[in-house]
């Protein structure tokens, strides 16, 4: 599969979270384990469809750190804003299957999270709409990795 189809197709799964996401803020009584899950699924898949388009195969992994830094390490700058997103990271597994962050915790920034979903998102259709020729029928980078959580 083209490294462009790759990115569209991490566009849509995000989108089906992004989706979820919006209707979960809409509802003061939605636990932050499932806001958070959402919040965290979308940006994985928003930097994964970042990291396809630059050739890179993304590793098979819920660490957002570590893709921002991925990113990095190939000359991606999203917006400075969305590198508040690797806070998401726990939500993908830990909070979802055990209990909330306790107390000494911060608590979710529900909308500031939204807000640096909706950055990164149009950070990534804008080098989505700025594909080179090659960089459309490129079959991506190496092989994925093993999962690191």
């Amino acid at each position: 599969m083209a490294a462009s189809d790759e990115a569209r197709r991490m566009l849509a799964k995000a989108a089906e979270d992004e989706y979820v996401l919006d209707r979960l803020l809409g509802d003061p009584a939605a636990p932050d384990s499932m806001v958070g899950f959402h919040a965290q699924q979308a940006a994985e898949k928003l930097l994964k469809a970042a990291l396809f388009l630059a050739g890179v195969t993304p590793p098979r992994t819920h660490n957002l750190a570590g893709l921002l830094d991925l990113a990095d390490d190939h000359g991606l700058k999203p917006p400075a804003e969305c590198e508040e997103l690797r806070w998401l990271t726990p939500y993908a597994v830990l909070f979802r299957y055990d209990d909330e962050p306790d107390e000494r915790e911060e608590k979710l920034a529900r909308h500031e999270a939204r807000e640096n979903l909706r950055r990164l998102r149009a950070w990534v259709e804008q080098h989505l709409a700025q594909a080179t020729p090659d960089q459309a029928n490129d079959q991506g980078g190496a092989s994925p990795q093993t999962n690191q959580t």
